[in-house]
């Protein structure tokens, strides 16, 4: 656990997880903690087509942005959505009304699901990395893919090989951000 380290999608390549693997990785995801069953998340695993719609929405959410964003930068944007061989949007819901389980609680299932999903990864060799950004809470996102009224896309999962490697980062010591009471 200590030695995952995030990837970016454009550092990531073949060989990626199969479906078999990712199905494997959603088992792990799937015993996040989860307060009364709700499992408040959902991911979508991106194919050809959906990356092909992703790079649309980037596109038209940098226009949302920069309504003079000029071709080069729409072609960059465009092409995010293209790196990196596995690509999963995280997508978590807050629609429910539960008094038991508060929206933040939610979200920290989510979190714990992804986190889960990253650690099954790397005990299989795979690299992984989260990206986010303006385009996840877009219009064209939610329409694209159909995230309700109440759910929120919440980040973008990356899994593959590395292609280069990082230098490893240095973690906080326990004591920084641990208090004894």
């Amino acid at each position: 656990m200590r030695s995952r380290q995030h990837i970016g999608p454009k550092h990531l390549g073949e060989p990626a997880p199969d479906e078999a693997t990712l199905r494997a990785l959603f088992t792990a995801a799937a015993a996040a903690p989860d307060h009364a069953q709700l499992r408040p998340w959902r991911f979508l695993v991106l194919g050809p087509a959906a990356r092909a719609r992703l790079s649309e929405v980037f596109a038209q959410a940098l226009l949302e942005r920069d309504p003079a964003a000029l071709d080069y930068q729409l072609s960059e944007a465009r092409q995010k959505a293209f790196r990196g061989p596995v690509l999963i949007l995280a997508v978590v819901d807050l629609r429910a009304e539960h008094a038991d389980v508060p929206p933040m609680e939610r979200v920290f299932s989510l979190g714990s699901a992804v986190q889960n999903l990253l650690l099954a990864a790397q005990a299989r060799g795979f690299a992984s990395g989260l990206s986010s950004g303006r385009a996840l809470s877009s219009e064209a996102l939610r329409q694209a893919f159909d995230i309700a009224p109440g759910e929120h896309a919440l980040c973008f999962v990356s899994l593959g090989t590395p292609t280069r490697h990082k230098t490893p980062r240095q973690r906080p010591d326990v004591d920084d951000f641990v208090r004894w009471v």
